[in-house]
């Protein structure tokens, strides 16, 4: 008697929690890249650091950003050909749990010695699902650029 009583609560058990309404989360992350924008002019050696501003949305929780800059010399994101010698690549958690943020910062230093020339930026966002956006914009790196006020 007690193995039946056993197995109808183990059962009763399994039933609720296998509820309909536990979905997955399918869904990618939304990224805005307010700056810099594809295009603009960065001023290589400024002791203020690059302006970075982005958004960040996602219907459950986000997790992580990284940004990641590298040479558009000849390349299509899979194979490089001539590259520049400036590349940055970090990952930030500091978004983790939130479902919006705003993030603005200046900590991307762009050396004195950096070639001038074409770089991509590439701002990837992770949810907590494991959903990953990216936004690919081109910068110009250039010793001329004016310096960003902001």
């Amino acid at each position: 008697m007690k193995q039946i009583i056993l197995l109808l609560t183990i059962s009763i058990f399994a039933f609720c929690a296998c509820s309909d309404d536990e979905t997955i989360d399918t869904q990618q992350p939304t990224i805005n890249l307010i700056e810099p924008a594809d295009g603009d002019s960065i001023l290589i050696g400024s002791p203020n650091g690059m302006h970075f501003e982005v958004d960040f949305a996602d219907n459950q929780a986000l997790s992580s950003y990284k940004i990641d800059i590298h040479s558009a010399a000849g390349h299509t994101h899979n194979k490089s050909v001539e590259a520049l010698n400036f590349t940055f690549l970090k990952t930030y958690t500091d978004i983790d749990g939130q479902r919006n943020a705003h993030v603005h910062h200046h900590d991307i230093m762009i050396p004195e010695d950096t070639a001038e020339g074409e770089y991509h930026i590439v701002v990837y966002c992770l949810d907590q699902a494991g959903n990953e956006e990216y936004v690919a914009h081109t910068i110009v790196l250039s010793h001329t650029a004016t310096e960003d006020e902001d």
